[in-house]
């Protein structure tokens, strides 16, 4: 059986928008992975994080840009999915408040959405 075989994935990507840095999405992404819910699926193996290049809706490259793209994985991923969803656009808000706070000028704004992880 080769790998994500019989497996169900589904994935939600975070996309900040062109005022972010290079050191927003590394640092977005540290957030997410110390968030309390998403840290106990990541340590599950229910849940991983990757930076992908930021593609247009036919997946074709877009210019320089990174996008977050969180997959879950397992047979139970379609049960957790709409909450998981709901705990991801908290923590990227918390962290865009966070951002605005620590650092000078305004935060990007990020968009996140469910992916077809296939699709990407």
């Amino acid at each position: 059986m080769a790998e994500g075989d019989g497996v169900a994935t589904q994935g939600i990507r975070v996309r900040l928008d062109g005022r972010a840095a290079e050191r927003d999405i590394g640092a977005l992404r540290k957030w997410l992975e110390r968030e309390l819910p998403l840290h106990e699926r990541i340590d599950a193996g229910e849940l991983r994080i990757h930076e992908r290049p930021r593609t247009d809706g036919a997946g074709a490259p877009m210019g320089v840009g990174m996008d977050l793209v969180l997959v879950v994985t397992g047979a139970g991923a379609a049960v957790i999915f709409e909450e998981l969803l709901e705990q991801v656009k908290r923590a990227v808000s918390a962290w865009r408040a966070n951002r605005g706070a620590v650092e000078t000028g305004d935060p990007p704004d990020a968009e996140v959405e469910p992916v077809n992880v296939d699709d990407r």
